[in-house]
């Protein structure tokens, strides 16, 4: 009997099962254990992913008076990755009978106050990328169970990121499969953790093929001036550059439709690939090639990881480390024939439902 008819509540051995490994392994690859090869931890991750297996740990002490509240920190909600991310978290703290204060950090004056108010409202606090400082996180984690997501790892909190530099060198070497040999990076390293490591595995690739980057990186940002500010560096050097790796999809997303504007044809003329695989990516002219990150299991893992603090788990672990995937589609110079779409499918209609002609 396959796994899905079967009516057992999914346990560690239900994920075992699935991925084809040990009830041990899963345990290492839970806790993040560096013990676990990549190949390894992505087969139980998918297994967790496709039987949304939430991990229980032991019950909290009843005498520690609990506020059933997670805090978390998010810079802003705009663009899909930020959505998806607290879908995935919002889903799975309702798992654990929490709810989910939300503070976003952009346009506050003093986060850090507000950061110490939330305290008390809450048992531990999540806080993602470009939000509050290292040395303000280092404070509240001494103070209160505290994850990190999407960052550095940080002494005394645990961590939940997405792998990043060995998929951006990936990347970056298909291009240069490609034949491609002007390769620019768009996107500002020292804004955040992912941002660096994809731009480590950019140069990675260069070096490793004996080339060197066409140009420093563009340092931009997504935001309404950043893809102009690529497309008039650009034209003011035609076949200065022949590839674009750019940080995040709506960067590259935004700059290829402003180029198609200009008269440059994608990839004929430039190959522009991009991070995230958001829904758009798949549904542009020529589709995007990117990398497919688990946003969604980014949140759902932040969750796990701040109930099992929470819980009394204060030892640290390994960073929790999601798999990621390239996906090769038309920007790159791949043969693209737009997305898949599958027929609808009828459903059938008994014989004796069909009204007789009079």
């Amino acid at each position: 009997m396959s796994v899905e008819a079967d009516d057992r509540p999914v346990t560690i051995y239900t994920v075992a099962e699935r991925a084809g490994v040990s009830i041990a392994t899963v345990s290492r690859v839970l806790q993040g254990s560096a013990r676990s090869s990549p190949l390894t931890r992505q087969k139980v991750l998918r297994a967790v992913e496709e039987l949304d297996y939430v991990p229980l740990r032991a019950a909290r002490t009843l005498d520690v008076k609990r506020h059933e509240a997670h805090g978390l920190v998010l810079p802003g909600l705009t663009g899909p990755y930020f959505a998806e991310l607290l879908a995935g978290y919002e889903s799975t703290a309702a798992q654990y009978g929490q709810s989910v204060v939300v503070v976003l950090a952009a346009g506050l004056a003093d986060l850090d106050t507000t950061l110490r108010t939330l305290l008390a409202r809450v048992d531990g606090l999540v806080l993602t990328h470009g939000t509050a400082s290292d040395s303000i996180i280092r404070t509240l984690a001494t103070k209160t169970p505290t994850v990190v997501l999407a960052h550095a790892p940080i002494e005394g909190c645990d961590t939940v990121v997405v792998e990043n530099r060995e998929s951006a060198e990936e990347l970056t070497t298909h291009l240069l499969e490609h034949g491609r040999r002007k390769l620019v990076f768009v996107g500002d390293p020292e804004t955040s953790h992912d941002i660096s490591e994809r731009y480590d595995g950019f140069v990675t690739a260069l070096s490793s093929a004996g080339l060197e980057e066409a140009r420093p990186p563009m340092r931009v940002w997504f935001e309404e001036s950043s893809a102009l500010e690529i497309v008039q560096t650009l034209m003011d050097d035609p076949g200065g550059v022949d590839a674009l790796v750019c940080a995040n999809d709506e960067l590259a997303l935004a700059t290829m439709t402003l180029l198609s504007r200009r008269g440059v044809v994608v990839p004929r003329d430039l190959a522009i690939v991009g991070f995230d695989d958001i829904m758009a990516s798949r549904y542009v002219d020529p589709g995007l090639t990117t990398v497919k990150q688990p946003t969604h299991g980014l949140g759902r893992w932040a969750a796990i990881r701040l109930h099992e603090r929470i819980q009394g788990r204060t030892r640290d672990v390994a960073p929790q480390i999601l798999p990621t995937q390239v996906v090769r589609r038309g920007s790159c110079g791949c043969p693209w024939d737009g997305p898949e779409i599958r027929p609808r499918q009828r459903q059938p209609v008994a014989a004796d439902s069909i009204a007789s002609p009079a």
